[in-house]
């Protein structure tokens, strides 16, 4: 580890407690005049928030943060290619039996268009927001990013969702139990699940179908079933585990890419995302993608289809 003693902010470490198995950042350390300050943390590629005591944290080496980020990147791009191979079968699948229905008239097959659902997704996280539209962009879903602080996001979700009339609402950030043995059942253990849960009530009521707007929700070890009687169709964490940064961008490209005549299996959209169970959970739901004909020289739907189909504010690339 770094000779250096004092952690500040920014910093990179780990808890010598829980054995290092979690990288975090620190984004505020409460004054030294004190007894031992203690410092308030942020995963780097886990949706999770803590504190502890500086003389439990180790600042990690150089050598050691490089060789995490390259298995992270490496990680993400062996998902990446997951999907990718999935959306390849699907999408020939859909295109034979699109085939089949026009009794074998091959250019009326070709001259249907696949046009994806739109997703909102507000995050409480700046650097994740980042991340999560990079990743997005790859998988050719239309997006609009939020950063939004979680306490921040009951009052902003109504007017985001007036402005931006999304299928899919992505509602995430950082969360966790406040201590390893916490009552899951009260509200008061979670750093941010109330946030993220009356935000959740706030959409629900925009709109009360729940095929009409998907709603996704939570972060790390997140208050689930709260969070699914406010109204959302996925959450986190039913075993109130660690998830991936990428978890909610996973279910949102599930959902988006899903026919609207069909019904996403809750195990294929859980199987999707990278923590897997007991990390996020749901309820059927129809997906959002509607076919199109015909093609045109300008596009789909005119040249304004030409523009780029994410944006995010409050994010800097």
């Amino acid at each position: 580890m770094a000779n250096r003693n004092r952690i500040r902010e920014g910093d990179i470490v780990t808890r010598k407690s829980y054995g290092g198995d979690v990288f975090f950042q620190v984004i505020r350390v409460d004054s030294y005049a004190v007894g031992d300050a203690t410092a308030t943390l942020k995963g780097l590629n886990m949706r999770l928030l803590a504190d502890a005591p500086i003389s439990d944290l180790s600042i990690v080496e150089e050598r050691q943060l490089l060789d995490f980020k390259r298995k992270v990147m490496r990680e993400s791009a062996e998902h990446l290619r997951t999907v990718r191979v999935r959306r390849i079968t699907e999408e020939q699948a859909r295109y034979k039996k699109e085939r089949r229905r026009s009794r074998g008239a091959a250019a009326l097959a070709e001259d249907i268009f696949d046009l994806p659902g739109r997703v909102l997704h507000i995050d409480g996280d700046a650097d994740y927001l980042r991340d999560c539209m990079k990743y997005y962009k790859e998988l050719g879903v239309p997006v609009v990013g939020e950063h939004v602080p979680p306490q921040d996001q009951t009052a902003a979700v109504g007017p985001l969702l007036d402005e931006h009339s999304p299928d899919v609402l992505v509602l995430t950030g950082h969360d966790a139990l406040k201590k390893k043995n916490s009552d899951r059942a009260s509200m008061s253990s979670y750093w941010n699940s109330e946030a993220y849960v009356n935000a959740v009530r706030v959409a629900r009521q925009h709109e009360m179908d729940k095929d009409g707007l998907v709603i996704i929700a939570g972060a790390c070890q997140s208050f689930y079933e709260a969070l699914m009687e406010a109204g959302a169709n996925f959450a986190s964490s039913p075993g109130r585990v660690l998830i991936h940064c990428l978890d909610p961008v996973l279910l949102a490209e599930k959902v988006v890419n899903t026919p609207v005549e069909e019904i996403i299996r809750i195990e294929e959209a859980i199987e999707n995302t990278i923590t897997k169970r007991p990390g996020v959970g749901g309820i059927q739901t129809r997906g959002k993608m509607r076919t199109s004909m015909p093609k045109t020289p300008m596009g789909v739907f005119g040249a304004g289809a030409n523009r780029d189909n994410q944006s995010a504010r409050n994010y800097m690339p």
